[in-house]
């Protein structure tokens, strides 16, 4: 069977992620705001009867948010999904997915019981053959349409409450662009007015979990329609390059010979369609992206404002980065000094970690150097840069994770930017997940980067890894304990050494070992214990 062929039963027979799903973008669902789609196994809503799931209330965090947005109830991303749905699907165990029919990550089998941990490669040590695939898989998804997903093209009030669906079908690939642009549009205030100090996937704490889910997501979509479960994204290391070492036709494009602006005839980026890149239009319009095709993607790598991002990223700012103790600090958006998530995506000096929002350094940085599509933030995901770039990303997030170990409690539970607090859940994801979610090493989420990979463990350290983790989380009150065992136990025994000194006598002369032996072993093992 052919690739595309086997592609296209694949999408027939599998579900997937990404916005509104299909079975709930309709008048009967979004009046009654509830989406609890069957799983097919059963037929049953949200699997109940094979115990996958059940039907449930949405719980929204009610932590207070930060000041940057100062309106309420005019924008329908605000307490995701609540404007569309109040009743989703809360799925058991390890199944996931917005009808519980698929397990999370990191786990597989028929009952979802099987761990399984795939690696992301460098894009450079991938096989001809294996480049290649890459490549085809991403025309497939391109060119493939999702069965059981579709995308929004007017907000709540146009769809007149819910009463006049507004819903467009659309690619595997390009769901994941759309989701990109929804999670960072402005918001639409009436008239000509917009608010631009708004987005749900960047300037903020969720920035680096919101884009690890959606690789995640992204990853699991190619998986499905290519039937390729060991399929992983390939990342670019970006580090001290010259120049953009991936913009070739063997690769994801190379330069036109005439317009430096396009891509390459011979690569086969060159006849894709951007969506969603028009922000200014949309806003004149009070309108959102409807998807239409508005011209091949956009490149001329290096030919970039040199002032705000004189060459890509090197070595010694990604350690420095890594260096940063906090995750993040002060107002928790683009001006946070001195914070790992702010220097990493590139709002903060990555020499000092000031924030300077003149300059665009790292994250930033390989996104303004692309000089096209990928340098205007709704759009950038059009360009597939995009992945293998956000994959290296997401691998610095990773070192840094491993290196500081931090616990979820280090991810802010309250006055974040809105929709980035830890308990907030990620727009515009169904099935939903929350920020704190992906706040976690990557190994947990069925992951790892080739050039981050330790040695394998043993059975046993694999048991004894929780519950070390549970005692390092609380080592603090573990020594306290032990300290102050240790000065009960010290007076204890001092008040039984005095008794025994008192009934038996003092005289050194009849007992002269009885401290040296006896006592002094009882002494030791209680001290020990």
């Amino acid at each position: 069977m052919s690739l595309l062929a086997m592609g296209f039963l694949l999408v027939i027979l599998q579900p997937s992620s990404g916005q509104f799903p299909r079975t709930c973008a309709n008048t009967q669902s979004l009046l009654r705001k509830e989406c609890c789609p069957p799983w097919e196994g059963d037929g049953s809503p949200c699997g109940h009867l094979s115990n996958r799931g059940s039907c449930q209330n949405i719980l929204l965090s009610q932590a207070p948010l930060g000041p940057q947005f100062p309106f309420s109830g005019v924008d329908d991303r605000e307490d995701w999904p609540s404007v569309f749905y109040s009743r989703t699907c809360k799925c058991e165990g390890n199944f996931m997915g917005f009808n519980c029919g698929e397990c999370k990550f990191g786990f597989s089998g028929l009952h979802c019981t099987e761990r399984r941990l795939r690696t992301r490669r460098n894009i450079f040590r991938l096989t001809t053959r294996e480049k290649d695939r890459f490549i085809a898989y991403l025309n497939l998804a391109k060119n493939t349409p999702s069965r059981d997903y579709v995308v929004a093209t007017g907000t709540y009030i146009q769809m007149n409450n819910g009463s006049n669906p507004m819903f467009r079908n659309i690619s595997v690939y390009d769901i994941f662009v759309w989701m990109h642009y929804y999670a960072s549009r402005d918001t639409l205030l009436g008239g000509s007015n917009v608010w631009r100090d708004i987005d749900f996937a960047h300037e903020a704490p969720g920035f680096l979990p919101w884009h690890r889910a959606f690789l995640l997501l992204w990853e699991r979509e190619i998986q499905k329609i290519t039937g390729d479960e060991n399929f992983t994204i390939p990342y670019w290391d970006w580090r001290d390059a010259e120049d953009c070492a991936v913009c070739t036709d063997e690769y994801l494009g190379g330069r036109h010979p005439t317009n430096p602006n396009l891509l390459s005839p011979a690569s086969f980026f060159s006849s894709w369609q951007v969506i969603c890149t028009r922000s200014e239009e949309y806003n004149s319009r009070q309108a959102l992206c409807d998807t239409t095709g508005e011209g091949p993607i956009l490149r001329n790598p290096g030919n970039n404002d040199k002032s705000r991002t004189p060459r890509l990223p090197s070595s010694a700012e990604v350690e420095f980065c890594l260096s940063l103790t906090h995750y993040e600090s002060g107002s928790m958006d683009k001006m946070a000094n001195y914070s790992f998530r702010n220097t990493l995506e590139g709002f903060a000096d990555p020499r000092t970690a000031i924030a300077n929002i003149s300059q665009s350094g790292l994250h930033n940085a390989l996104h303004i150097y692309m000089n096209g599509s990928m340098s205007q933030v709704q759009g950038s995901a059009n360009d597939p840069i995009f992945v293998v770039h956000h994959a290296f990303v997401d691998s610095i997030f990773e070192q840094w994770l491993r290196k500081h170990r931090p616990m979820l409690e280090v991810y802010p539970a309250a006055n974040a930017p809105i929709g980035h607090n830890r308990e907030n859940y990620m727009v515009p994801f169904i099935p939903l997940f929350r920020n704190g979610e992906f706040f976690k090493s990557s190994r947990e989420l069925g992951y790892d980067y080739e050039y981050l990979q330790e040695p394998a463990l043993s059975s046993l350290q694999e048991f004894l890894i929780p519950y070390l983790e549970q005692a390092r989380q609380i080592w603090a009150w573990l020594v306290g304990a032990a300290l102050i065992g240790g000065i009960i136990t010290a007076v204890l025994t001092g008040l039984i050494l005095a008794c025994r000194k008192k009934r038996k006598g003092t005289s050194t002369e009849i007992q002269p070992l009885l401290i040296e032996s006896e006592d002094y072993n009882n002494v030791s093992y209680q001290s020990n214990f």
